[in-house]
């Protein structure tokens, strides 16, 4: 998006003539009123793309860290500075504005189009190299930003300088026409990225669509509308530039699903068996054949993983089923794993599941492997799924309708989820509790997290709970991430898993002995899970709210 500048006093001449100008109209084969249209037509086009440019920095750098805040800021700073910095740059192109245009649009649509495969490129072969090579794709991701917006910058002054040549008018309505279309472009590029090409192409694909517009309305109007302004070199060598750049958009476009799956590959290795983009997030199935074990990873966290798996739904669910269970609800738990182990349990009359996803509870439904994992769970006739928004169906769930909540959502240290770790949604969830009821919330790693453990812990006090935190041992860590939720790395380390039980009055941290026993939890390890968890505490935390989120590693 185009940056303003203060515009000349009203009456000032126009820039040709004078020291840096260009020194003439320009010959126009129409009108210079369908000139003007043209270019401010240009204006609007490339306005779009570049917002969609700004878009894309910020959902990928998202996907890769999980914290769109701090991301979002980061790219969006680094891109405005790098704005003032290319409009300054292209002072020195003004004398040959419509020459320098073409260059820019190109130039910026290679590097608009192809930085997000760049970007996942260096992530996905290099992530795991350790050293400097751990932060790669941050970097990258710094560069293409600073990139981005010295080049989108670099566009004020020179199409000021062609709307000028079209036709004179006083550099205040010039400037006025300018951002008019300027600005609706930008809407229109955000209403797109968000509504049309992220849902429907995926930001990769998205990026190279975006990118070949731009090159083709800026080629357009330059060597159409301003192509007597261009000396004879450049009448060679802008056209030369612009097919290029198109030719490496269709190319990339052409592998980009080829390219997708080599990604895949390399981070989550050759065992990929389903992989999809849902309307929420990107959902990856690898193993679960010839002896491989299962995993399941959403927006590349993983959820999944054979024992691993089995440790981490046993210790969220057991501990909380031990009192009255009939009425159940399931905060997200879509793959049926929560849902498994709750029917295990004597006396359950009704498991209500509310998961955002109805693609991941489609597949936990049909996939053959992950179905028998979570024991068909999903089609017991007690149990009803609903696809919505948890916070939002929990302001319209009936009071004290159940005796346990499960809240099996993502990682609180993900941005996006830290809404559903809040004080006011858990206040929600203790005004649908029975008396007597028990909620019990996944809290995240204890140990290599233990501010966000307790934040959690610290939040349910302030809404109203009495608590039990507690943990258990676990192999796996890692936090993946790419396109639209790509993966990341280093899911071997050893990590433990960190819950919370809580209630009105003080939870009994116990197994019920009317249920099966777990396979990998017993009273004793809950006890010196308690134990290990009270280790780590982080005194006088503060809660977090909606409007003011805590969750930071």
């Amino acid at each position: 998006m185009i940056e303003p500048h203060a515009p000349a006093p009203p009456g000032s001449p126009p820039s040709w003539g004078g020291p840096g100008g260009s020194g003439a109209p320009a010959r126009l084969p129409v009108r210079p009123g369908t000139g003007r249209f043209l270019v401010l037509a240009c204006v609007f086009v490339c306005a779009a793309c570049g917002l969609v440019y700004e878009l894309q920095l910020v959902a990928l750098a998202s996907s890769l860290t999980g914290d769109s805040v701090t991301e979002a800021s980061v790219v969006l700073s680094v891109m405005v500075f790098a704005m003032g910095l290319g409009s300054l740059a292209a002072k020195r192109l003004r004398r040959h504005a419509a020459a320098g245009f073409g260059a820019v649009e190109a130039a910026l649509a290679l590097t608009g189009g192809c930085g997000p495969m760049a970007l996942y490129a260096v992530f996905a072969w290099t992530g795991d190299w350790g050293g400097w090579w751990s932060g790669g794709s941050r970097l990258l991701l710094v560069a293409l930003s600073l990139t981005c917006g010295l080049l989108i910058g670099a566009e004020v002054p020179l199409l000021m300088e062609l709307i000028q040549r079209v036709r004179r008018q006083d550099a205040g309505g010039a400037v006025a026409d300018l951002f008019a279309a300027d600005y609706v472009g930008a809407l229109v590029g955000g209403l797109a990225f968000s509504f049309l090409l992220l849902p429907f192409l995926g930001q990769l694909t998205g990026a190279l669509l975006t990118g070949t517009v731009n090159v083709v309305a800026g080629g357009a109007l330059v060597l159409g509308l301003f192509h007597r302004d261009l000396t004879r070199r450049a009448r060679r060598l802008l056209p030369a530039a612009c097919a290029g750049v198109l030719a490496v958009l269709a190319s990339a476009a052409v592998l980009v699903d080829d390219f997708e799956r080599a990604a895949r590959h390399a981070v989550y290795g050759d065992d990929v068996r389903v992989a999809l983009r849902t309307d929420v997030q990107e959902v990856v199935l690898t193993g679960g054949a010839h002896g491989r074990p299962l995993e399941l990873f959403l927006d590349g966290r993983p959820r999944t993983g054979g024992r691993d798996g089995r440790r981490h739904h046993e210790a969220l669910v057991h501990p909380a089923m031990t009192g009255p269970h009939a009425r159940v609800l399931v905060l997200g738990g879509g793959d049926g794993l929560a849902v498994r182990e709750v029917l295990r349990h004597p006396g359950v009359e009704r498991v209500d599941v509310v998961d955002p996803d109805a693609g991941v509870v489609r597949l936990a439904r049909r996939d053959p492997a992950l179905s028998a994992l979570n024991r068909h769970a999903l089609d017991d006739p007690r149990v009803r799924v609903t696809a919505a928004d948890c916070f939002a169906w929990l302001r319209g769930a009936p009071r004290a309708a159940y005796d346990v909540v499960v809240s099996d959502l993502p990682d609180p240290g993900v941005t996006a989820g830290t809404k559903l770790y809040s004080r006011e949604f858990y206040g929600l969830a203790r005004r649908a509790l029975a008396p007597g009821g028990r909620l019990v919330v996944h809290a995240g790693p204890v140990s290599a997290r233990p501010r966000v453990f307790w934040t959690v812990e610290s939040t349910l006090r302030a809404a109203g709970f009495r608590t039990a935190p507690y943990r258990v041992a676990g192999r796996r860590a890692g936090h993946a991430a790419g396109p639209g939720g790509g993966p990341a790395r280093a899911f071997g380390a050893v990590r433990d898993r960190g819950f919370v039980l809580a209630a009105r009055s003080a939870p009994g941290l116990r197994l019920t002995p009317d249920a099966p026993r777990p396979r990998t939890l017993t009273d004793a390890s809950l006890a010196e899970g308690a134990r290990a968890a009270s280790r780590t505490r982080v005194r006088g935390l503060p809660p977090s709210t909606l409007v003011h989120p805590r969750y930071r590693s």
